[in-house]
């Protein structure tokens, strides 16, 4: 059975960082996509950041400069460095990993999600 595991979310004053931990398990994630959404209330998920096989990285443009994602193989997982948050950032946050190598962003690309963690940022 595969599993996503979030850590690290919180509550955190705007300007704030947090860092965000998904460990994979029940599969090996290394040669697949794997991505990070959000989904704030009364909205839609939405697309945060992903990396590739070969880790390269997209992002969002409202997280863009701010967010870093990147892949420990070694612990078949993927953080989410977020620096400079703000009020809008808030939401339930999800890891998400791929059976593609490439690079993809809609979350039907996506075949695995974790169960999410909380991101609360305070004005």
């Amino acid at each position: 059975q595969v599993q996503l595991g979030e850590s690290g979310g919180g509550l955190v004053q705007a300007g704030g960082s947090l860092r965000l931990s998904c460990a994979a398990s029940g599969r090996t994630f290394t040669s697949s996509a794997m991505g990070w959404f959000r989904q704030a209330p009364g909205k839609e998920r939405e697309f945060v950041a992903a990396i590739n096989w070969s880790s390269d990285t997209y992002y969002a443009d409202s997280v863009k400069g701010r967010f870093t994602i990147s892949r420990d193989n070694a612990k078949n997982s993927v953080n989410l460095q977020m620096n400079s948050l703000k009020p809008e950032d808030t939401a339930v946050y999800y890891c998400a990993g791929s059976t593609y190598r490439r690079m993809v962003v809609r979350p039907s690309d996506y075949d695995y999600w974790g169960q999410g963690t909380q991101v609360t940022v305070s004005s």
